[in-house]
């Protein structure tokens, strides 16, 4: 068959590679000068910052993928476990590391947190259950149509912990406000509130911790590089700084796609790694899509933004690891002003990736890359970025001032800002969101558009707006699913 992809995101690559490794014809089609999509990096100055994802969860996905292709991962990129796997700071003093080696954990849970020493490894041992029950059911299950279905065991559905929130769960597990704390963030991996979505998400720390979280050696745009690279190999053909004007439909189907330049690619299948919103409400002719669907795409909650600093010093931090989190005082406040007021938080936690701590070359000698992130909401008419970009940039550094990195602005040799105006103007995604569709309703998380259009024929969807969801595995697995109905289908 001759397919047509749009966007050479980690979804439209990861399908690209598949389809080709089973010789189909395969084009991608790309608006941007590079592939990764949101996974991008920026080298400037002796500075190299990765601008996406900084951590790589369930690497066996990855690997599944190359094997599926007749390759080996590890011929390509070199997974470095990181020591330790973050570093916490809270608004007190008390720092936190975490580690992969529980023991060392317990350790470091002793010294502030004695009366939770159990309760870590009891969470954890919940958390891996919540995996036994979500992985094949629905992470792995493209749950598309009635076999998909016969595939969920009831009673492991009623046992996924979704009639209660991430952080009611967590709160009744632990006594210490800093475990409570630490538990709560990582519903953020996937652009949510921990005091809104359902407590299945607190699968995610066993995926991080359990399962081990890992560095890519030059950076995580190694894995985007990785599989454009398998995909050529395999045949695949790249078009960059080709923009998408619609997916043509004939009868009920998918025939092919239209340039901006007014060309016109006749194609068996079309698959879109753009963002489902915006592929079914400025892709699709109106003609082939009811309003009724239109409206419905377009009212899903997207997951937060983001708003990132790069911030490139002459100074090297030693108090920082490889990654590291300062803590807000007031988590809750927080959510409540990303999710509810859609405003810039005035206390917020702040991400630091500093891959010079690992990869010493990303920064000139006695120098760092600081990759600095703040969850921000989408965009709406509540906060208006061109008015804020320069000042929050400035509250974050001053905070980190007072959070131990003495005199940073003193130190800075290179500063970049992106906000989520950006993130929307480069990459489309649903009002600036980083992580597709929120997961802040009990069911949400399960009832994201499928990899197979229900309306239009021969139209498939990849990426982190689609099921399973956002992340690097759980993008790499939507091309699986959406391989599994292709093959099923056509």
């Amino acid at each position: 068959m001759n397919i047509s992809i749009i966007g050479a995101g980690l979804g439209g690559l990861s399908i690209a590679a598949l389809l080709a490794s089973k010789n189909h014809d395969v084009s991608v089609f790309e608006k941007n000068a590079n592939s990764g999509g949101k996974m991008n990096q920026i080298e400037v100055d002796g500075y190299r910052f990765d601008t996406g994802p900084s951590l790589l969860t369930m690497p066996f996905v990855l690997e599944n993928l190359f094997r599926e292709c007749g390759k080996e991962l590890s011929d390509h990129i070199e997974l470095i476990p990181l020591h330790p796997i973050c570093k916490y700071f809270y608004p007190d003093g008390t720092i936190f590391n975490n580690f992969e080696d529980k023991s060392a954990t317990i350790n470091e849970i002793r010294s502030f947190a004695p009366e939770d020493a159990q309760a870590y490894f009891d969470f954890l041992n919940y958390a891996e259950s919540l995996y036994g029950k979500t992985a094949d059911a629905f992470i792995f299950n493209p749950l598309y149509d009635i076999r998909d279905l016969k595939q969920l065991d009831l009673l492991s559905f009623f046992g996924i912990d979704a009639f209660t929130t991430v952080s009611k769960r967590v709160d009744s597990k632990f006594r210490s406000p800093y475990l409570r704390k630490f538990f709560k963030r990582f519903t953020t991996y996937n652009g949510s509130s921990p005091f809104h979505a359902p407590a299945t998400l607190n699968v995610i720390p066993h995926v991080e911790i359990n399962q081990g979280g890992y560095y890519v050696k030059g950076g995580l745009y190694k894995i985007a590089e990785a599989l454009q690279q398998l995909a050529v190999s395999l045949g695949v053909e790249f078009h960059f700084n080709t923009e998408i004007e619609s997916i043509i439909i004939e009868e009920g189907q998918a025939k092919g796609i239209q340039l901006k330049n007014d060309k016109k690619i006749q194609s068996d299948l079309v698959i879109s790694n753009s963002d489902a919103t915006e592929t079914i409400s400025h892709l699709l002719p109106n003609s082939s899509v009811s309003s009724r669907k239109k409206q419905k795409a377009e009212t899903i909650e997207p997951s937060c933004s983001g708003f990132v600093l790069l911030l490139g010093t002459d100074k090297t931090y030693e108090q920082l690891a490889h990654h590291n989190i300062f803590f807000s005082e007031d988590y809750e406040y927080e959510f409540q002003q990303i999710f509810e007021d859609k405003v810039m938080p005035d206390d917020p936690t702040i991400y630091i990736a500093n891959t010079s701590y690992s990869d010493q070359g990303h920064a000139p000698a006695g120098g760092s890359n600081l990759f600095i992130l703040v969850n921000a909401p989408y965009l709406s008419d509540h906060y208006n970025w061109e008015d804020h970009e320069q000042a929050y940039g400035d509250k974050i550094i001053r905070e980190l001032e007072k959070r131990s990195l003495t005199d940073l602005s003193a130190h800075i040799r290179f500063r970049e800002s992106i906000t989520p105006q950006d993130f929307y103007e480069k990459y489309l995604s649903n009002k600036g969101s980083i992580y597709g569709t929120s997961s802040n309703n009990k069911f949400s998380a399960f009832l994201r558009p499928r990899n197979k259009s229900k309306d239009i024929d021969k139209l498939y969807f990849v990426g982190g707006s689609t099921h399973p969801g956002g992340g690097i595995p759980l993008v790499v697995q939507s091309a699986f699913n959406a391989m599994q109905l292709i093959e099923r289908y056509e």
